[in-house]
């Protein structure tokens, strides 16, 4: 069956892609830019992948005419972005418009259940889209509605490890007493693969929970005994939407404007209604809350997250076409270079920068760049906490604490990543590993910044004795890290180049 699949790299469809490509679909992959849609080889061999932008209507001229089925897994949590509305409402039209000139003859849309009468506008404009869908005219619609998603890298999971993992004690809004019914990622796997061409789903609306009926408190509670932590709870009747929404920016790893629509969604019981529940159609016993969790933490412990909520452009603050820096202008800008000659194994180098950030940190006084990801949060940046998807891992457009993953070529020993962090400017940092004539190696460090205006520069040149100390610090110990453990007999030979001071170029 030749399918396709919006949001392919999203959390949802990076999970579903694999699933469908393995019982033999021809999968066709719509994505906005296909420099961010990394996939191993045994995936891309097997797939379709077609660029467009379902905001411009002109991009989707070239997608196939002949699929059977269509995947509309496009959201935005930025609920209070400037026209999202109407940017979700356009989105949708401009998908139906295209399916109308297909031979598709089911569209599967994955939504949120919305059984209250007063809705948020996140809520709203779910069933919005729904109705723009339902008027594809000869495209059936199947409709699940699912309360929040428990998987790793899932933005409701994630949000809740954060508090629970942070706060030894919370003082909370009264929405924490909304009730909820929360799915495990795995059962909406099953749900989405299996209402696919199924005659019995065509034209309907499904609400989809997992076993559970909860309260957030009892969530957090639950998580919280699961990992074996003792939590006090304080309900308070005093934080207004807009103060609940800076407790969740702060205090966890989400985005400011996805913390003001999980608030104000958050109001609303998500509980499956039993008239609409999809049991009569497909029985299935879906897992219990803390199974959701045990196997989130499996998945994390295991280094096997698929997909994380902060793969997500929404989860920063890139421009689209983020992918046109992957090169560092030549002119205009500030640097910091430092290089580094060892003789260690460069694949163990090499790894060590691939594994920067995150739990494993920046190498040189961790503090103050927490301090920096503290500063950041508190003008309205993403901070330090997305941390990393993978300990280990990295491919083009990973979130990477307060950096996005430009370019991860291991073949070709570079990484670059471009700041993502509230400046006057724009700032790239890039690892190289090259190739000396005498057998050794040498390390090349940039810190590249082009600075808007004289507060670009003062910014700088503020931070300038910072520098020195944390990137001087920072290259030696990525060569070092567990060197001792790599050979016997102690420590590499290291030959520190000579330092070069900041400069415009």
């Amino acid at each position: 069956m030749k399918i396709l699949l919006t949001g392919a790299n999203g959390y949802i469809g990076q999970r579903l892609l694999p699933l469908l490509v393995e019982v033999g679909h021809e999968v066709v992959c719509l994505v906005r830019d296909p420099r961010r849609f990394e996939l191993p080889e045994r995936l891309l061999a097997r797939i379709t992948i077609a660029k467009g932008d379902l905001l411009q209507p002109e991009s989707l001229q070239g997608l196939p005419l002949d699929i059977e089925v269509a995947y509309y897994l496009v959201h935005s949590m930025s609920g209070h972005d400037k026209n999202f509305f109407e940017s979700e409402q356009r989105s949708a039209q401009n998908f139906t418009d295209y399916i109308n000139r297909t031979t598709a003859r089911q569209v599967i849309y994955l939504s949120g259940i919305a059984n209250d009468a007063s809705l948020s506008t996140h809520l709203r404009s779910r069933r919005s889209v729904e109705r723009v869908l339902d008027e594809a005219e000869h495209a059936a619609l199947t409709v699940l509605r699912a309360s929040i998603i428990i998987g790793s890298g899932s933005a409701s999971f994630e949000i809740i490890r954060d508090l629970v993992e942070k706060l030894p004690v919370m003082v909370t809004p009264r929405w924490l007493n909304s009730r909820c019914q929360p799915i495990g990622i795995r059962d909406v796997m099953f749900y989405l693969t299996s209402v696919l061409d199924n005659p019995a789903c065509l034209g309907r609306s499904f609400d989809i929970g997992g076993l559970d009926v909860l309260t957030y408190r009892e969530m957090l509670l639950q998580l919280a005994k699961a990992r074996g932590y003792r939590r006090y709870i304080v309900t308070v009747p005093v934080l207004t939407p807009r103060l609940s929404s800076w407790w969740l920016y702060l205090v966890t790893s989400t985005t400011f404007s996805l913390a003001q629509s999980l608030v104000e969604s958050l109001r609303n019981d998500t509980v499956v209604e039993p008239k609409r529940s999809i049991e009569e159609v497909l029985p299935h016993e879906c897992m219990g809350y803390q199974d959701a969790v045990k196997l989130a933490f499996q998945r994390i412990d295991q280094n096997e997250v698929v997909s994380s909520w902060s793969d997500a452009l929404s989860s920063g603050v890139m421009p689209r076409n983020y992918m046109d820096h992957i090169q560092i202008p030549q002119h205009g800008l500030l640097q910091d270079r430092q290089t580094l000659r060892f003789t260690r194994d460069p694949k163990e180098v090499l790894q060590n920068v691939w594994s920067i950030g995150g739990d494993r940190g920046w190498y040189k006084v961790d503090w103050l760049w927490r301090v920096r990801g503290f500063l950041d949060k508190l003008v309205g940046g993403v901070g330090l906490r997305r941390g990393r998807r993978s300990p280990t891992k990295l491919r083009a457009g990973d979130p990477l604490d307060f950096w996005r993953v430009l370019v991860a070529d291991k073949a070709a020993r570079r990484l670059l990543l471009y700041a993502e962090m509230k400046l006057p400017g724009e700032a790239w940092l890039q690892f190289r590993i090259l190739d000396n004539e005498d057998g050794s190696h040498t390390l090349e460090q940039l810190a590249a910044f082009r600075p808007e205006g004289l507060a670009g520069r003062m910014y700088w040149y503020s931070l300038v004795p910072f520098h020195f100390v944390i990137f001087k610090g920072m290259i030696e110990n990525i060569v070092q890290y567990e060197a001792e453990q790599a050979e016997t007999g102690g420590l590499h030979q290291l030959e520190t180049q000579p330092h070069t001071r900041p400069a415009s170029s």
